[in-house]
């Protein structure tokens, strides 16, 4: 666990194998805020960790960017201990989460729509990365400055509380094809993101960057 940028904190999980670092996120707010639940596994070892940040608060959101084991594969397992946590993610993501039996509270949401909190104000981003290239979501922070990235900005390594430098648009221009493979979609999405002005990117894989 580390504090990785103001009220943010970093959750991780290295896989040697393939040289990937797994990150979850706690934004510490008033109404406290995970991104990404790890797999069952990855979940079960870093609640305890949460539950010391959380002090007398109690875990409101569970941010769910796409449908994969690392991003909401231990949802389960927060929900017993906090069963009116609410899940926000894509509406396709709500429907598959519901297909496999999840029973907590969900908030399906669409690229543009916001977020509205009182300490934080999020916009979701379309993310196209769901099987078929249905939309998934990113989540742009904008009283802290965070982007949350998701696989979209990805790099190997262990990487736990790791940060480096660079700037918005070499981080936006350098998505390829084997992140988003569609050419319209990822023009559209490029585009898009070009109208924000984060100043940290908390990455789902590899070291976080901080945007000058």
């Amino acid at each position: 666990m580390t504090k990785i940028y103001d009220n943010l904190f970093q959750f991780t999980d290295y896989i040697q194998p393939y040289q990937l670092s797994l990150h979850q996120y706690l934004l510490l707010t008033e109404e406290p805020i995970l991104i990404h639940t790890g797999t069952v596994r990855q979940s079960k070892a870093v609640l305890p960790k949460i539950k010391e940040l959380l002090g007398d608060r109690t875990l409101k959101f569970i941010f769910v960017s796409h449908f994969e084991s690392d991003e909401c594969g231990g949802l389960s397992v927060y929900l017993k201990s906090f069963p009116d946590v609410i899940t926000v993610c894509s509406e396709i993501t709500a429907r598959q989460l519901c297909g496999f039996g999840y029973t907590g509270k969900a908030i399906p949401k669409k690229n543009g729509e916001t977020l509205i909190g009182n300490d934080f104000a999020f916009t979701c981003v379309g993310y196209p990365s769901e099987i078929h290239l249905q939309d998934g979501l990113l989540f742009m922070e904008h009283r802290s400055g965070i982007f949350f990235s998701s696989d979209l900005m990805f790099r190997f390594g262990d990487a736990h509380g790791q940060k480096m430098d660079s700037n918005w648009q070499e981080e936006v221009s350098s998505i390829g094809l084997e992140r988003v493979a569609s050419p319209e979609r990822l023009s559209r999405m490029k585009a898009e993101l070009l109208h924000f002005s984060p100043e940290f990117i908390a990455v789902g894989h590899g070291p976080c960057v901080n945007l000058q």
